[in-house]
């Protein structure tokens, strides 16, 4: 319906790197993508990570890496530096180029310049993952050319050689990545909710605020933003925008957006409302995932997907691994992995999807909020909160007189614990409000981990019944 309304800018002729020196810092997934974009293009490529990684087999001559230390020599003679997401560019030796003049990127801002079709980007403290995965069926099912990646999946850098007029890149965009953008041009930017996250990076809200609204710095008029009208943050923000509008609630009443009318996800203008997709036909579990379907709902509209296409997509969709994601029954007991719940928010959100008999495993490396955020959702709700990682004491001063809370020194002693607390026929919940790397590698490894205790349970428990 609204595709014609703005072309797909062709690539950015007047960026090259052809002979220069770039220097990319972090060796991770978004990191050797771009060192392997850059040397595609004719650049002479150092990346360098301060992990004494085993370096990986080169995928060009160009490439040669440094692990172990940042030399400041590599930076401030490189002609430009591209950052990963996961590299402060307050860190010394980057703030040190900076201010010698080199110019910093991030990984996300380096492959924008080169793509030829449109963006939708999303962004916002939970949901981008699963938003932007149902945007991508959603467009699928409508027979659009989709590639889904930047914070999930393929990295941007990745996706670049196989961009063209008629490729829709749907984009999960994070603050890390936002905040080193500066000609980034989504056709649609999404904005989700926001909620303290990452304090100890931005430091303050106000900051990573800033971050996400980079997402809107260089739209035009032509362009859209579709807005979640239940979150009054996003809401204002939106409002600085030069861009079209269109938005979602499910609490807020509103006259011209998507909303939830008679169990249908609807169409509504002041002047009329289009039932576009059953209540009925969501698979996915939690009034907040919900809301999720409704931004990409609100984003196929836009792109002019059909309803029919639109319940098609949604129906089949069962969610995303380690997002409430049901794992089994031990004992009459439901485990839930819900390991990409990072932030306080996002566990809240977890917690209140269940009524009476939930025990949720809690805790990690903290970055920033208030544990006492949680105390309305555990009060009858929770049987007790089992704390893991760094973070234990904190919790346990906060939470403590709100509801029991148990420590655990590993997650098969968390699993243990919760599946004794949750018995006969409660939920053992991990939503951990934490990153992971106090214990593990990435939210994908914790919830891994925990799937496997749970099995090692469920086959303990077998055990004993056969015996």
């Amino acid at each position: 319906m609204q595709m014609g309304d703005r072309v797909a800018s062709g690539a950015n002729a007047e960026f090259t790197v052809d002979g220069r020196r770039v220097v990319v810092v972090g060796a991770g997934r978004s990191g050797l993508a771009a060192a392997d974009l850059l040397a595609g293009r004719g650049a002479e490529v150092v990346v360098t990570d301060v992990r004494a990684t085993a370096m990986p087999s080169p995928a060009s001559s160009r490439v040669s890496y440094e692990f172990g230390e940042h030399r400041p020599e590599t930076f401030v003679s490189a002609d430009l530096i591209v950052l990963s997401p996961g590299v402060s560019p307050e860190q010394s030796a980057v703030r040190a180029a900076r201010e010698a003049g080199v110019p910093v990127i991030g990984e996300l801002e380096l492959a924008s310049r080169w793509l030829r079709g449109r963006v939708v980007a999303v962004t916002g403290t939970k949901g981008k993952s699963t938003t932007s995965v149902l945007v991508g069926r959603l467009l699928d099912a409508s027979g659009f050319s989709t590639l889904v990646g930047g914070n999930l999946g393929p990295a941007l850098s990745a996706q670049v050689d196989a961009s063209t007029p008629e490729v829709i890149h749907v984009v999960e965009a994070s603050s890390f990545q936002l905040e080193l953008t500066e000609r980034f041009h989504p056709w649609i930017a999404v904005l989700l909710n926001l909620s303290p996250d990452h304090l100890d990076r931005h430091e303050t809200v106000e900051r990573y605020a800033t971050a996400k609204a980079r997402i809107l710095a260089n739209q035009e008029a032509t362009d859209w933003v579709v807005v979640n009208a239940d979150d009054p943050q996003v809401l204002a923000m939106a409002r600085a925008s030069q861009a079209r509008r269109l938005s979602f609630a499910l609490e807020a009443p509103i006259s011209d957006g998507i909303t939830l009318v008679d169990d249908v996800i609807t169409r509504r203008t002041p002047s009329s409302s289009a039932p576009l997709v059953p209540r009925s036909a969501v698979r996915v579990p939690g009034r907040h995932l919900l809301q999720d379907v409704l931004a990409a709902v609100a984003v196929g509209v836009i792109a002019g997907v059909m309803p029919d296409s639109m319940t098609r997509a949604v129906s089949t969709f069962e969610g995303l691994e380690h997002v409430l994601e049901p794992v089994c029954r031990v004992g009459g007991v439901q485990f839930v992995n819900d390991s990409k719940a990072t932030n306080l928010d996002a566990a809240r959100y977890a917690i209140e999807s269940f009524d009476a008999g939930v025990v949720p495993i809690v805790g990690g490396r903290f970055k920033g909020g208030d544990w006492r955020s949680l105390r309305t959702a555990l009060a009858g709700r929770a049987n007790a909160v089992v704390a893991i990682g760094e973070s234990r004491p904190q919790i346990v001063e906060a939470l403590g007189g709100t509801v029991p809370v148990h420590e655990a020194d590993s997650m098969a002693t968390a699993v243990r614990i919760g599946f004794t607390l949750a018995a006969p026929h409660g939920t053992v919940l991990l939503a951990p409000a934490c990153a992971s790397f106090d214990m593990f590698h990435d939210y994908a490894e914790r919830g891994r981990r925990f799937k496997e205790e749970v099995e090692r349970l469920a086959g303990s428990v077998t055990e004993v019944r056969e015996q």
